[in-house]
């Protein structure tokens, strides 16, 4: 078997390439609390004219048996770099992955998209389980814009 070479300074793009979202057990899946994540760098390329457009992703989540191992999610949400996908197609398409690897009792992904065009847009897309009365906190960034 013939060993691949890598180019010097691109190990990333090879983590990338091969990552697959990992979930951790619960360590209290007694109880709900949300768990907040802020992706200030997201970028994906616009499906119509191949621009990069940026984002801050926001994932709120009530976990139930599982949460996400957070550098899995960094490589997972690194691959759309150089993805043709729209605003409302990558959100979605995070939280369904999300969900279908957690099963959390809640989930709200948002995307927070920088002004491109003179339009600001910003997709929320959420899931809970059905009969969930648990917290559901408002959009909120706590990072710095």
């Amino acid at each position: 078997m013939q060993e691949q070479v890598r180019v010097p300074g691109t190990y990333g793009l090879h983590e990338i390439e091969v990552n697959t979202l990992e979930a951790w057990p619960n360590t209290h899946p007694e109880r709900d609390y949300v768990t907040h994540l802020e992706i200030p760098e997201f970028t994906c390329l616009c499906p119509r004219s191949g621009f990069p457009d940026f984002a801050t992703i926001v994932v709120d989540y009530v976990p139930n048996t599982s949460v996400v191992e957070l550098k899995s999610l960094k490589l997972y949400i690194n691959s759309y770099r150089n993805r043709q996908i729209s605003h409302e197609a990558a959100t979605n398409t995070i939280l369904n992955e999300l969900v279908a690897l957690l099963a959390p009792r809640w989930m709200r992904v948002v995307a927070d998209f920088t002004v491109r065009g003179n339009i600001k847009t910003i997709i929320f897309a959420e899931h809970a389980q059905p009969g969930y009365t648990g917290p559901r906190p408002e959009y909120r960034r706590y990072l710095p814009s």
